[in-house]
């Protein structure tokens, strides 16, 4: 997958909007490993992305060649249907302040990080590109959503008005280091670990899981997401512009191509962590999407796919969690 010639000189400088996040932090390790470590990285405390003046200056005074806009408000289905505004004021007040000053100030190229829940709740499996905006969303993430897909059609109105080159790519489900553990604002994976620690520390018989445990998930380690975006970023000019065109937005979805029930997740984490108590499931839970799995075919056939495993991901992520959290365990 690195054959291609890349696009990007070495000292190019490259600004990551939420380098803090899991896949701020796995595409700085994924550049680096390509040699790129001009990296501009502002905490939210330096800079607040939903400040328009703020982040017009910044852009005015560094100058990035590249961007990767990765900043977002996220949370699963509980904190999506919670704070509703949030989700949705935070997220296109920094997606436009980001998207237009990138367009100010001559970045060459920029990549939007959406989400997979910008497709509607009922389209045919797997989501493909093209059903975007074919039906109604997901209730409980409807606010996210809308701010993701106006996110896509500013970048396609930038690239048809203005010329420029953003790309949005819409990951799968995300996993791995740098994962949002908090106990009530996490998602699926994150949560599950966290529960599965616990209930196992307590030596409990059973392990209640949200919902009815039929649901079907896919799940991308987000290293391997960071690898896709910088594949993507890095390709020459006429590979990149194969996704630019007026008549459909630039967007890519990007995912393993795979999927498992929200029961058959459990199952898998119960035993990464050990848990050997019975698994139960509260129905009264809401259960979301039932199946929710992308059409990778367009990224496939341009020379990327998944390489890490859900198990062996996992596996990884709970080694990570353990340490994140072993003074509250030991």
């Amino acid at each position: 997958m690195d054959t291609i010639q890349h696009q990007i000189p070495h000292d190019a400088k490259i600004y990551i909007a939420g380098h803090n996040g899991m896949v701020g932090g796995a595409l700085i390790r994924q550049l680096a490993s390509k040699g790129y470590n001009n990296i501009l990285k502002r905490t939210h405390a330096e800079l607040d992305l939903t400040n328009q003046a703020a982040v017009n200056l910044f852009f005015a005074q560094e100058k990035p060649d590249y961007v990767f806009l990765a900043a977002a408000k996220v949370g699963g289905i509980h904190a999506n249907n919670t704070y509703r505004g949030e989700f949705i004021y935070q997220n296109m007040m920094i997606q436009n302040n980001v998207i237009h000053a990138a367009y100010l100030n001559n970045v060459k190229r920029l990549m939007f990080l959406g989400s997979s829940c910008i497709y509607p709740k009922h389209a045919p499996q797997p989501l493909k590109e093209e059903y975007l905006l074919s039906g109604p969303l997901e209730p409980t993430n409807q606010p996210y959503a809308v701010a993701k897909i106006s996110g896509i059609e500013m970048c396609w109105s930038y690239n048809r008005q203005y010329g420029t080159k953003y790309l949005a790519v819409m990951p799968t489900n995300l996993y791995g280091p740098g994962d949002n553990y908090h106990p009530e604002n996490s998602h699926v994976i994150p949560a599950l670990i966290r529960r599965a620690l616990e209930f196992k520390l307590r030596n409990e018989p059973e392990f209640v899981v949200w919902g009815s445990g039929t649901p079907r998930r896919e799940f991308l380690y987000c290293e391997d997401m960071a690898n896709a975006c910088v594949y993507l970023m890095l390709l020459p000019q006429a590979d990149y512009d194969f996704f630019l065109n007026d008549s459909t937005p630039p967007l890519i979805n990007i995912g393993s191509g795979q999927d498992i029930t929200i029961a058959e997740l459990a199952e898998t984490i119960c035993k990464v962590v050990g848990y050997t108590g019975k698994i139960v499931f509260d129905p009264s839970k809401p259960d979301g999407t039932m199946k929710k799995l992308l059409d990778v075919s367009l990224l496939n056939s341009r020379g990327w796919k998944a390489t890490t495993g859900l198990e062996e991901g996992l596996r990884v992520a709970y080694r990570l969690f353990l340490e994140q959290e072993k003074t509250e365990i030991t």
